[in-house]
């Protein structure tokens, strides 16, 4: 036999590999990896930058089950968080233009107010 009847279930070597790799991934995202590092820049004994990295490979539901779920209130990663914000920021602009507005009103019915305003 040569070596293309080897490996017949892939081109690049072992049939099993998928299969394993496959295996590996399903435990690594159902059980979680945490991958933590620090950088640091010195320069004469002087620290000038420090750059903490935490990595955490996970299911959703996994994460949601360890209490990490920042995305679902990220606006930028979240349709639901974005739709808040908006809703959010609706609402103050709302409030502020009937504030305008009543003020407006209150100005239009003190004649002490239009007299100030057409002196100056």
């Amino acid at each position: 036999m040569g070596p293309a009847n080897s490996f017949p279930d892939s081109p690049l070597g072992g049939g099993s590999s998928g299969a394993n790799l496959a295996d590996i991934l399903e435990r690594v995202l159902d059980k979680g990896i945490v991958i933590a590092g620090d950088i640091k820049i010195n320069l004469l004994d002087i620290e000038l930058l420090t750059i903490k990295l935490r990595l955490i490979v996970a299911s959703v539901d996994k994460a949601k089950e360890m209490g990490i779920d920042w995305w679902e209130h990220d606006p930028a990663l979240s349709s639901g968080a974005r739709h808040q914000e908006l809703a959010r920021e609706n609402a103050e602009l709302r409030q502020r233009l009937a504030a305008l507005e009543d003020n407006r009103s209150q100005d239009a019915l003190d004649p002490a107010h239009e007299t100030e305003t057409s002196r100056d």
